[in-house]
């Protein structure tokens, strides 16, 4: 609790300097929300913080940072309230926390255990399905990966109810969330104050690496899910069971959205890598890596098991792939992956202000 004190303690010390400079007021959705107030509540900091998309251009035009006696860092102030607000608001809390402080430990310790899961279950046979379900039948599929899919809707729901209140946004309307979407969807916020990018990765490039990696990882795992969507439909409503062929709407849907995944996440660790740890959140760095690893694992084991599905390494290769989606599920509303949820309800918050 005293760390958390601590925190939004130096996020307001520098809040209130950049209100009176003023400089930044142009460079992204923070600063004229943060212009907006006079004083800085715990929950205006926490909105301030989930706005934030780390872009650094603040820090790199800013003339009070270090040797300057102020040594502001806003990126990090921010990052660090962000930080303690996902784990303070996660449900249960006890997870989020346990998940920053060892999340490549528990990302691989989960892909690999609930492999051996999956690989001992196929010893209960399929009942004579076809392709992957003779593997692993339909129904078992249903049973696991339901509940899976129904646990992080409930526990990130939970937790956008939680900062809806901390940061006292009102009632809820259509209008702001349809313009949050608006924003979100072109990522405008990581296009920089004057539109040519952000500089993440070198103080004197700007670039629109950062975007378009989490544009190719956004739109790659919707297009995993509307495959998922799709043939959920065919199978149930359609009496079209799997397997499908290469040019039905499943494969194409899902073969596509894997190929973005494993690019945009291949991309984004390149950039975590080059980039200076010193802006973003103390000891988040590898959870970040933790969650962004595993995604892109997810897209690369669903498309070497497309590529090896008629070999005899297929029932491994499924068990790997279930495995290190089942870990995704149970472990997305502690990981990185939710700050999508956060960060859209607080361009929603802020589309009403």
């Amino acid at each position: 609790m005293q760390m958390q004190t601590d925190l939004l303690q130096e996020a307001r010390r520098q809040a209130e300097i950049c209100n009176a400079c003023r400089y930044c007021e142009g460079y992204c959705s923070v600063f004229p929300a943060l212009h907006a107030e006079r004083a800085f509540g715990d929950g205006d900091l926490t909105q301030l913080a989930n706005l934030c998309h780390n872009c650094r251009g603040c820090y790199y035009a800013c003339q009070y940072t270090a040797p300057h006696e102020f040594d502001l860092n806003l990126p990090q102030a921010l990052a660090n309230v962000r930080q303690d607000s996902w784990e303070d608001l996660a449900f249960p809390r006890v997870a989020g926390k346990a998940f920053q402080k060892n999340g490549v430990l528990i990302a691989v310790a989960a892909v690999i255990g609930f492999a051996l899961l999956f690989w001992a279950a196929r010893m209960l046979g399929s009942q004579g399905g076809e392709g992957f379900y003779a593997v692993l039948s339909h129904n078992a599929m249903v049973a696991i990966f339901l509940p899976a899919f129904v646990f992080p809707l409930v526990s990130i729901g939970i937790s956008l109810r939680r900062y809806w209140r901390r940061v006292e946004a009102g009632p809820f309307r259509v209008a702001q969330l349809v313009k949050a979407v608006r924003q979100a969807a072109d990522m405008r916020n990581l296009k920089g104050g004057h539109g040519d990018g952000c500089n993440f990765e070198d103080e004197d490039r700007f670039s629109h690496a950062r975007r378009m990696a989490h544009q190719a990882v956004m739109y790659g795992f919707l297009l995993c899910f509307a495959a998922t969507s799709v043939a959920t439909v065919m199978h149930y409503a359609l009496n079209m069971p799997a397997p499908y062929g290469l040019l039905s709407a499943p494969k194409l849907l899902g073969l596509s959205g894997g190929v973005l995944l494993v690019l945009g996440c291949t991309e984004m660790i390149r950039l975590k890598l080059r980039s200076d740890r010193t802006l973003g959140a103390r000891g988040a760095f590898g959870g970040e890596i933790a969650f962004v690893g595993l995604l892109g694992f997810v897209g690369l084991s669903g498309l070497v098991l497309y590529a090896l599905g008629q070999t005899a390494l297929m029932p491994l290769l499924l068990a790997v792939h279930l495995g290190a989606v089942l870990a995704f599920f149970l472990l997305m509303p502690f990981t990185k992956m939710a700050h999508g949820f956060y960060r859209l309800a607080a361009l929603t918050v802020n589309a009403g202000k």
